[in-house]
């Protein structure tokens, strides 16, 4: 089982500037497009809230490129729970160009989501839908084992005395 979603995507003349390669802002279109197809095939039912007062304030959004795409380049959009609050969702993205068999990071990013709920200007926060928490279980992060005393690790003390 993939440890993130996936949302597959080949890059297309629109999305790329006058030098060829693809324009900074579509990396951040890719991660709310990924977000909506997650909701979409995981959780339908906040697409039906919605349409009515439920509203997902996109309050942070960030990329790091670390390499160019162009047109027709295929990419994988991979999206994983980085932190879920009370009213808030924390994505991780990352952006795999698919080639040859091979696969090559290109870019990653972030993306903080506030639950609010409400008609036009009057809104409050609102808990995330419990279907999107369940939708998400699958795709947190998960941090790196910590290695054991037995394998080596020791405690390290910082200033004061010994």
């Amino acid at each position: 089982m993939k440890s993130y979603y996936e949302y597959r995507h080949v890059v297309s003349f629109e999305e790329t500037n006058l030098v060829g390669n693809v324009y900074y802002v579509n990396y951040l279109r890719w991660q709310g497009r990924c977000r909506e197809m997650f909701l979409l095939e995981h959780a339908p039912d906040v697409l039906t809230e919605l349409r009515d007062d439920l509203k997902l304030f996109t309050l942070k959004s960030e990329c790091e490129y670390l390499a160019e795409i162009s047109a027709f380049d295929q990419l994988s959009i991979r999206m994983r729970l980085e932190e879920l609050t009370q009213t808030q969702i924390a994505f991780a993205f990352d952006y795999v160009h698919l080639h040859d068999g091979m696969e090559e990071l290109v870019a990653r990013g972030k993306q903080r989501v506030a639950c609010m709920r409400g008609k036009g200007a009057e809104v409050t926060p609102t808990r995330v839908p419990e279907s999107l928490r369940a939708a998400l279980e699958e795709y947190v992060i998960k941090p790196p084992p910590q290695a054991s005393r037995a394998e080596g690790s020791a405690k390290v003390r910082v200033g004061g005395r010994s």
